[in-house]
């Protein structure tokens, strides 16, 4: 016993300076590639494989927190660009709000290791998809030439098909065209303009994007009565 105290005790500043140096030493020589540490990432959240039947009408969080785990000399390297999370709604249904995250969900480069996600649950919404023709209403502005007036306005499709959730599409929606300016027209013509949808969230279902638009002019009868009047 006394010679495993004198062991330990004797020259006890001599050894502990010793184990301090190796310990240093260590350190400098052991090579980055056999340490390791982590790193927290905020990684932007897709989502992919929506059905064609749905629509996504509340999104997850546009990003999450990813810890990834690698060697000192590796991690360096890794960045939010190097880093994916994506959600597969391929098997996804309209009853289903919460879904886990984990990570079978993110995909990191080689070397390196997933060790944390946070949320480990995310929400979002689902619905069907439902298609309506809507009517296409003109957006006029301007004023035709005096002593004419507008006798009749057509739409060529009147109706298009739009698609969109179930709960965003309404029987009285309409589409309008981009503004038709009529200032100081005196013939009748055919101009086209752009279809402009009532919401963002709503797209067309059909690959058209414009439409023709004719506009039938008339003399005004009543203009030219009142200049006749003025005149006796």
């Amino acid at each position: 016993m006394r010679f495993v105290r004198n062991l330990i005790t004797r020259n006890r500043g001599l050894k502990l300076f010793s184990f301090l140096l190796a310990f240093v030493l260590w350190l400098i020589l052991i090579p980055e590639e056999k340490t390791y540490s982590e790193r927290t990432l905020a990684v932007p959240l897709e989502t992919r494989n929506i059905p064609a039947d749905m629509e996504l009408v509340e999104k997850p969080p546009g990003t999450i927190d990813v810890t990834v785990r690698a060697s000192n000399r590796f991690l360096n390297e890794i960045s939010p660009a190097s880093v994916s999370a994506r959600l597969d709604l391929e098997r996804a249904s309209i009853y289903q709000e919460m879904y886990p995250l984990n990570a079978s969900v993110i995909v990191v480069p080689q070397g390196a290791e997933v060790v944390g996600v946070s949320p480990n649950m995310v929400r979002l919404k689902l619905e069907k998809t439902r298609q309506m023709d809507l009517e296409v209403a003109p957006m006029v502005v301007g004023k035709v030439r005096e002593g004419f007036r507008i006798a009749k306005i057509e739409i060529t499709p009147a109706r298009i098909p739009v698609k969109g959730a179930e709960s965003k599409i309404r029987t009285r929606d309409r589409l309008t065209t981009s503004p038709i300016d009529v200032s100081g027209l005196a013939l009748s013509a055919t101009l086209e303009a752009d279809i402009i949808l009532p919401r963002p969230d709503l797209r067309l279902a059909t690959p058209l994007t414009r439409v023709r638009v004719d506009i039938t002019l008339e003399k005004d009868e009543r203009s030219s009565n009142g200049k006749d009047a003025g005149a006796r």
